[in-house]
């Protein structure tokens, strides 16, 4: 499923990462790597700020589909 659609507070596992080339370098670069753990801390307007790597990072609901876990 999507990150967009996880429960607040959950670990999740990233599975994969999709969209282009670029798209995926630039979450790759955030941390948003197969097989790490993501915990979704709120979620406004769609946007969502999650917990990746002991960091907490501001990613549009546009990115965040693109997540699965």
């Amino acid at each position: 499923m999507p990150l967009t659609l996880a429960v607040i507070g959950e670990e999740l596992i990233i599975k994969r990462i999709g969209g282009n080339a670029e798209v995926r370098t630039h979450l790759q670069n955030l941390g948003f790597v197969s097989g790490t753990v993501v915990t979704v801390v709120s979620s406004m307007g769609g946007n969502l700020i999650v917990n990746v790597k002991n960091t907490r990072i501001a990613i549009s609901k546009e990115m965040a589909q693109k997540i699965m876990v």
